[in-house]
C-alpha cells in the first residue's frame, strides 16, 4: 500500500501516458489491418505529447514575457517596477519550449497521418484489401508469377 501512496497516486498522469503508450505499441505491432496501426500511432503520438507537456508544467509559474511582469509591478509598485524588471527571477517563469516543441510535433503528425491515410487508400485501391497479410501474400504471387 505504501508503493501505491509514494509512487503512484502522485504520478497518476504518468501512468495513464505509459498505458496509453502500450496501447499504441500494441496496436501498432499487434495488428494486420493498416488503418488500426495508424491509429495505433495516433495513440502513442497522442501519448507522447500529452507526456511531454506535463513535464513542461511548473506549478506556480507565469509567463515568460518580462512586459507582462513589468505592467503587474506597475500597478502594484508604482514608479519602482523597472528596477523590479531586471530582477526577475527565472525560476519564476514556466519553460515554453516544450509546449511549443510538441506544437510543432501535433503539425508534423496530422502530415503524416495524412500522408499515410492517402498512401492507405492508394494500397486498398491497388490490393483491394488493408491486411497487412492478405497484402503480403499478393506481392509474393505476384513476383512469383512475373
Amino acid at each position: 500500500m505504501d508503493f501505491l501512496r509514494t509512487s503512484v497516486i502522485p504520478h497518476f498522469n504518468y501512468w495513464i501516458y505509459v498505458i496509453l503508450m502500450m496501447i499504441g505499441l500494441w496496436a501498432m505491432i499487434g495488428k494486420n489491418n493498416l488503418i488500426k496501426k495508424l491509429i495505433g500511432m495516433s495513440i502513442f503520438q497522442t501519448a507522447i505529447i500529452l507526456f511531454y507537456v506535463s513535464i513542461g508544467v511548473k506549478t506556480g509559474a507565469d509567463i515568460p514575457i518580462p512586459a507582462h511582469h513589468a505592467h503587474h509591478d506597475e500597478a502594484a509598485a508604482g514608479a519602482g517596477a523597472r528596477e523590479e524588471e531586471d530582477k526577475l527571477d527565472p525560476d519564476a517563469f514556466a519553460n515554453p519550449l516544450p509546449h511549443v516543441l510538441m506544437l510543432t510535433a501535433i503539425v508534423v503528425g496530422v502530415a503524416t497521418l495524412g500522408v499515410a491515410l492517402a498512401i492507405s487508400q492508394s494500397i486498398h485501391k491497388d490490393f483491394g484489401t488493408l491486411e497487412e497479410d492478405e497484402i503480403l501474400e499478393k506481392i509474393k504471387a505476384s513476383t512469383h508469377d512475373g
